[in-house]
């Protein structure tokens, strides 16, 4: 793309939105009874509808692509224009001035997938992958947790076995966000079960429309089924579309989990395009307990938290711009995030009593039922609550290594009592 200043990049980028998109009304102050009364941590629709919605994201995405502003930082080699990431920012900034297809499709693709292709893939697997995806010709998603195996990953039985120039995997993953829709996955899978469970794994790219794959959703207690099981029965993926050296898997791994952290934490709960916490202050008012010191009191330690943890996201998103790896921070941002969750979860079940149980048709009421049910699974999603407090006590705090416990023994790392 050449040599570009910032402020010709602007008004560059201005010209392609001004041309593509409408710009966006003032936004509106939110009133209590108006517009829809619907809260959720997962946005969930009928499989029908959601593909519809990925197919008008992939539309946007690829005229943005074509327009150069799909991947502003990329190499040039991959359809990038290897921009700093000042440049990115700056685009993202005027972007959000205009009314643009909802992209949360893309999160792990882009955010954690794309990246460790980037850096742990062959030629092949880049020179056939990154532009398609920062194009979205396809999406990619994550298949790492299993039924035994979700925080502690190491522990995955999926196992690949090597035949000449391919590999035979075979397995079930869980959890998996996207699956419905994704094209590729990133795929870790036990190589070696000879060697430690952390050295004996390794990374790959698997065809999601290969023979063998199958892809259940599971259906949650809110109603919906965002997540899915993925079976794979002896699928062949090609040695070339292997992520990085065999029985390496965990050091790439790790590099869609930070990766991860970094998406997670600095994400939110939706509420119509309204912030959910306006949402729980307007409720109190409604309710007449705006003047209530208890209730005050508990809000005011609802919204100091929220703010503390915006602050610290803030920081980690910053550090990542500025191109540094992120670190425990994306932890403590992941944890803080749940545990906000889990604090308004508790304060709107107090406050509506019966009205979040029973549909008497009060407006801004019930509805936060979906919120309240989903809300658990935040404590599992991008790393249960338990791994996140023992990557910050070690690697924050510096307290000793949890010892674990044995998977095949669940005493035998305890002590034994001499009494």
């Amino acid at each position: 793309m050449g040599d570009i200043t910032i402020e010709a990049f602007e008004d560059e980028a201005r010209r392609f939105l001004d041309a593509n998109a409408a710009r966006k009304e003032a936004e509106r102050k939110f009133v209590w009874g108006e517009g829809s009364d619907r809260v959720v941590v997962f946005e969930e629709k009928d499989r029908e509808a959601e593909l519809a919605d990925v197919r008008t994201a992939c539309e946007w995405r690829a005229k943005k692509f074509d327009a150069g502003f799909g991947w502003i930082g990329g190499p040039t080699q991959y359809g990038g224009r290897a921009l700093p990431s000042s440049y990115e920012r700056a685009y993202l900034r005027l972007e959000a001035q205009y009314e643009v297809t909802n992209q949360n499709a893309f999160t792990i693709g882009l955010g954690m997938v794309a990246p460790t292709i980037l850096a742990h893939g062959s030629d092949v697997a880049k020179e056939s992958y990154l532009r398609r995806m920062y194009r979205a010709d396809i999406v990619g998603c994550q298949l790492f947790s299993e039924p035994g195996a979700g925080s502690d990953l190491a522990s995955l039985q999926t196992k690949a076995e090597r035949d000449g120039d391919e590999w035979v995997i075979t397995g079930q993953k869980v959890w998996t966000t996207g699956a419905q829709y994704s094209d590729i996955g990133e795929v870790i899978a036990r190589t070696d079960v000879s060697l430690p469970k952390h050295k004996g794994l390794t990374g790959f790219i698997v065809d999601m429309h290969a023979p063998g794959v199958e892809v259940r959703p599971l259906r949650q207690m809110t109603g919906g089924s965002s997540f899915n099981e993925v079976f794979f029965n002896e699928v062949r993926v090609p040695d070339d579309h292997r992520l990085g050296d065999v029985n390496n898997g965990w050091n790439v791994a790790l590099t869609t989990l930070m990766n991860e952290r970094a998406a997670i934490g600095a994400g939110g709960g939706g509420g119509g395009g309204v912030n959910m916490y306006t949402r729980v202050i307007e409720m109190v008012r409604h309710l007449g307990l705006d003047s209530d010191p208890l209730v005050r009191n508990e809000l005011a330690n609802l919204l100091i938290h929220q703010r503390v943890s915006g602050y610290n996201n803030q920081r980690a998103m910053d550090k990542i711009k500025a191109g540094q790896l992120p670190g425990p921070e994306m932890s403590i941002a992941k944890l803080a995030g749940t545990l906000n969750g889990q604090r308004l979860s508790a304060f709107v079940s107090k406050v509506l009593g019966p009205k979040l149980i029973a549909d008497g048709g009060e407006w801004g009421t019930y509805a936060w039922g979906a919120l309240v049910l989903g809300t658990p699974g935040g404590r599992i999603a991008g790393g249960s609550d338990e791994i996140m407090r023992n990557i910050v006590g070690e690697r924050v705090l510096g307290l000793p290594k949890d010892m674990g416990i044995d998977s095949k023994s669940a005493f035998k790392d305890l002590p034994v009592s001499r009494a």
